[in-house]
């Protein structure tokens, strides 16, 4: 009786929420729910709203088991914008569809703030004023960033007559709760996925092994070089002091690879889910390493969150068509904002700062730049300045404060010697590889990776079978001592 009693209590604490270890997509737990998860979401496919409470159910489960029982103001949120967005097409009056406009995104904001910058604000009035206001004991609610985001844009296209709000509540909390876009993004919007929703189309042979060899290529770089190149990175940047020049700039160049697997890999992952149901989420990362400005970098990196930026914050400004001064004003607040969104910490809004200026920079020299001839020496300084300026802005992003960020910079420019490259090459000779791996890959051309997939979609199922063995072999080769959660999960 008391081992089964033991049985029962491991097997409950499967299914409550551990705040320690939040149920992601690297979880294993996930991936055997999922398995379960499949053949009855096929068999529910062709009957929808059976198939929508299925998988309401197990989003909301998803999101219970990564933030505990917040994934009530999920459903509240929901709710009430749902709500929001039909008297906004219902009323004929002006007013009333501005005020309703105006509570739903403080209804929004106000949630984000709370949770989010509650802390950050305590700490800033305690550094103004001397103060000792204790901080909050608040769990940041896994991707309450993106899914706010995304009710965001719901009601704002409703009320500027871009989409028709659907009538079916049931419609939206799928919409708002699906698990694969809850966490981290992409940021799906409703005009893009209702109509898929509503057609309620099977997936194709060419989304499911599509979907799934996505899935895969998101694993490789997020648990396989993201969570090893991280444990490095993670230690230099926890005591800068205490390494030279050249182990600093390896560990710049490391987190700037290890957030492009970290972020893109789990899009990657997300997408690939979203397809072997039969979803597209479209493209959330265009190898953004490649770009020869920033400006281009903003058109490659997380593109689901810059358009957000550009359509629901940049253009309700003015955007650029209210002369070249308002033009960069209105990039700097975009980027700015951009920036505290990615974190409550001044260091993230330096980081957003050094952004807008390059975008602007960038827009006042193009009609000189544009004169310049494009040869292959023109385009590859411009890539190494592109990419050099935004593996600098990622020191403000990884440091914890300005003093480590500091730290990191004046080793770099002070202490750095190449002598240390061969003792650095033959100690960390794996990390060395994996960098080397993750910065040629990103550099393969994009039909390269497309005949890769559909080779992959159309080869038997025994080789499947036989990369996916293999995958798993070296996710456990290199798996790190403790799983590092996926970075954009925090935001």
């Amino acid at each position: 009786m008391m081992l089964n009693a033991i049985d029962l209590t491991q097997l409950l604490s499967l299914f409550s929420f551990n705040r320690d270890e939040p149920m992601l997509f690297t979880s294993g737990l996930f991936w055997v729910l999922f398995l379960v998860f499949l053949p009855v979401y096929a068999l529910l496919k062709s009957q929808r709203h059976k198939m929508m409470i299925f998988v309401i159910a197990f989003s909301l489960f998803f999101f219970y088991k990564s933030s505990g029982w917040f994934f009530l103001l999920l459903v509240a949120t929901s709710f009430i914008d749902w709500w929001v967005a039909q008297f906004i097409d219902s009323s004929k009056n002006r007013t009333e569809r501005r005020i309703a406009l105006t509570v739903s995104l403080v209804l929004s904001l106000s949630v984000l703030l709370f949770f989010k910058y509650s802390n950050f604000v305590i700490w800033n009035i305690n550094e103004l004023i001397n103060g000792n206001f204790q901080p909050l004991d608040l769990i940041l609610p896994v991707g309450v960033s993106f899914y706010t985001f995304r009710t965001i844009s719901y009601v704002v296209d409703v009320y500027k007559g871009k989409i028709q709000p659907t009538d079916d509540y049931i419609d939206y909390l799928f919409f708002l709760s699906y698990f694969p876009c809850l966490v981290a993004g992409p940021i799906v919007r409703a005009r893009d996925f209702m109509p898929q929703l509503q057609e309620n189309k099977p997936a194709t042979r060419e989304m499911i092994y599509g979907g799934l060899f996505l899935v895969m290529l998101g694993i490789l770089k997020k648990a396989v070089f993201a969570d090893y190149i991280a444990q490095y990175n993670n230690i230099a940047f926890g005591n800068p002091s205490g390494y030279t020049g050249f182990e600093l700039l390896m560990a710049v160049l490391g987190f700037t690879m290890q957030i492009y697997c970290d972020f893109s890999g789990y899009s990657d992952m997300a997408i690939g889910l979203g397809g072997i149901m039969g979803f597209d989420l479209g493209i959330n990362f265009n190898y953004p390493y490649r770009s020869l400005n920033v400006t281009e970098f903003w058109h490659r990196w997380h593109i689901t969150l810059s358009t957000w930026l550009r359509d629901y914050v940049y253009i309700p400004l003015g955007g650029n068509r209210k002369g070249k001064v308002r033009q960069h004003i209105n990039l700097m607040v975009t980027m700015l904002l951009g920036g505290l969104w990615h974190g409550a910490a001044w260091t993230f809004v330096v980081w957003g700062a050094g952004h807008g200026i390059a975008l602007c920079v960038h827009k006042l020299s193009k009609p000189w730049l544009d004169r310049i001839e494009s040869t292959p020496v023109t385009r590859f300084f411009s890539w190494l300045m592109t990419f050099s300026f935004v593996a600098f802005l990622w020191i403000f992003f990884r440091a914890n404060s300005f003093h480590a960020a500091d730290q990191v910079i004046r080793g770099i420019l002070t202490d750095f010697e190449w002598a240390y490259l061969p003792v650095f090459l033959a100690r960390r000779s794996t990390w060395c590889i994996m960098l080397a791996i993750i910065f040629g890959l990103h550099f393969v051309p994009r039909h390269v990776w497309d005949r890769m997939r559909d080779w992959f979609i159309n080869v038997h199922w025994a080789v499947k079978l036989v990369i996916f063995i293999v995958l798993i072999q070296l996710v456990l080769q290199f798996a790190s001592a403790t799983v590092q959660p996926f970075l954009y999960s925090q935001f």
